[in-house]
């Protein structure tokens, strides 16, 4: 009977993977309105390779972007790199009719937005502003529409490093696995900002009982990831190419290591980008810019900590965004400098990346993948 049961659930999620459509986002610095500036290509979930699906005009360095649970809608970070601006921006996209459909925008009240992030009610969308050095809160509508503003956190406290970090930057929010708190990494405060939230509140972020985590002095904290075991968290430090690990439990947090990558061109500006771990939870990756332009892989042992498996080329320069598909099987990183979109195929048993395909695109700057 329990081999019956077991037989049929992988028939059905083999059904469901053969039902759904893989498609792959690309935002970018395109600095024109009159360019492309959101792409959209179907993932060939066989071969690897990228067909294009449709593109957006008329939208201003839209440099990071999140999808609804969903896929149903798109929201960006525009305006970016332009002085005295910054927004968010909402789109409909059709997969059927291919389409991707501009629907609204907001003002952030802080300059160069750098990340955004939605809770998982789908109600409540998070930005981070890097220049202006702030958390911005916006409700979302069923439409898929952008409410204004209705919460606004500013900060201005810097840390050690006089290039990197005369005064705050805040560079990515992430939502707790609970949805219950939001981190936030400020790579000009060495810190990992952490925040009550509640979905239900008209302004959802409790920053009065706010919280944060002090990393090493000018190690300039970039993006965080969850573990799926909901337990672990990593930090990826952008400035000293180094790993933070971490136990966690609601919003208390204990180091359990920090890892230095392995470097053969080490430079005081190390340009560490991103940070994912595969689906499965047995790989931690993280991209590398500057002189190093790679991609460093670690197996997550049994305690939360690292074990270098692997750095490998990204083939490109400046692999500022990757992105994992939710199967497992492929790894597409953007190398923006060069142009190069470099789909890899993932080696589910030892981690390591096999190019599959390539593709080139201007100043690409960010990669989401979606099954719809």
């Amino acid at each position: 009977m329990k081999k019956t049961i077991l037989l049929l659930l992988a028939l059905i999620s083999t059904f469901i993977s053969f039902a759904q459509n893989s498609y792959v986002f690309f935002g970018s610095y395109n600095t024109d309105k009159s360019t492309e500036g959101i792409f959209v290509y179907q993932l060939d979930t066989i071969n690897g390779k990228l067909s294009k699906i449709t593109s957006v005009k008329d939208v201003l360095n839209p440099s990071y972007l999140t999808l609804s649970n969903d896929g149903q809608f798109l929201y960006a970070c525009t305006d970016t790199r332009t002085a005295n601006a910054g927004s968010v921006s909402s789109f409909k996209f059709d997969a059927k009719n291919k389409s991707l459909i501009f629907l609204n925008s907001q003002n952030t009240n802080g300059e160069n937005p750098a990340y955004l992030s939605l809770d998982y009610t789908g109600k409540w969308l998070v930005a981070a502003n890097y220049t202006g050095s702030s958390i911005s809160v916006f409700p979302i509508v069923k439409d898929g529409k952008i409410n204004p503003i209705t919460q606004h956190l500013p900060f201005t406290e810097g840390s050690i490093n006089p290039d990197r970090q005369k005064s705050s930057h805040v560079h990515s929010v992430f939502f707790s696995p609970d949805n219950n708190y939001i981190f936030s990494p400020d790579l000009g405060a060495d810190k990992i900002r952490i925040f009550p939230f509640n979905a239900n509140k008209k302004e959802p972020l409790d920053s009065k009982n706010s919280s944060f985590i002090k990393s090493t002095p000018g190690s300039g904290p970039r993006h965080f990831a969850f573990h799926p075991n909901k337990k672990w968290g990593y930090s990826i430090e952008e400035i000293t190419g180094t790993i933070s690990a971490y136990s966690i439990k609601k919003e208390k947090t204990n180091l359990l290591e920090t890892t230095k990558i392995e470097s053969k061109n080490e430079t005081k500006d190390f340009g560490s980008a991103e940070i994912l771990i595969s689906p499965d939870g047995k790989f931690l990756y993280v991209s590398n810019r500057g002189l190093e332009n790679n991609i460093s892989i670690y197996n997550i042992k049994k305690d939360g900590t690292l074990k270098n498996v692997d750095t490998q080329s990204s083939l490109g320069i400046h692999p500022r965004n990757f992105a994992i598909s939710p199967s497992g099987k492929f790894l597409i990183v953007a190398n923006m400098n060069s142009g190069d979109i470099i789909v890899f195929k993932r080696n589910l048993k030892t981690g390591l990346l096999e190019k599959a395909s390539d593709l080139k695109l201007k100043n690409i700057s960010c990669v989401k993948i979606k099954n719809i």
